[in-house]
């Protein structure tokens, strides 16, 4: 990732294993568009380091994406960006809908209140980019 792009966090606290904040993060980050097809991720070890996490938390996040066909691992270049079908997109926004409804209920936000957050935080990325 270059040091322009959006840095992955992970909240230990939030029940969500973190393997799964990693892939679902760096899903969302080629969605995007700040990861490109091609673009070369850090290591293993590096981004476990960075995220204070186990190396085997990220293999296993790298490993699930590129089973899905995301990524794409060639021993002399690393781990690089492949191409994202539109369906893994639908997947991917499909879990993080999932994941935010069940905070949100956890805060006790009813679905109106919820909603209005979701398009409030929709509403302010569009307006920085």
């Amino acid at each position: 990732m270059t040091a322009a792009a959006p840095r992955l966090v992970v909240d230990l606290d939030s029940g969500v294993p973190p393997w799964r904040q990693v892939r679902d993060q760096l899903l969302g980050l080629i969605a995007a568009g700040h990861l490109t097809v091609g673009a070369q991720l850090p290591t293993i070890r590096q981004l476990a380091t960075d995220l204070g996490l186990a190396a085997g938390t990220v293999a296993r996040a790298y490993r699930e994406l590129e089973t899905a066909g995301v990524l794409h691992t060639a021993r002399r270049r690393g781990t690089l960006v492949a191409a994202i079908p539109a369906a893994q997109s639908q997947t991917a926004l499909a879990t993080l809908a999932a994941d935010y409804a069940t905070r949100a209920r956890a805060l006790g936000a009813d679905l109106d209140t919820a909603l209005a957050a979701c398009r409030a935080a929709y509403t302010h990325q569009e307006h920085r980019q």
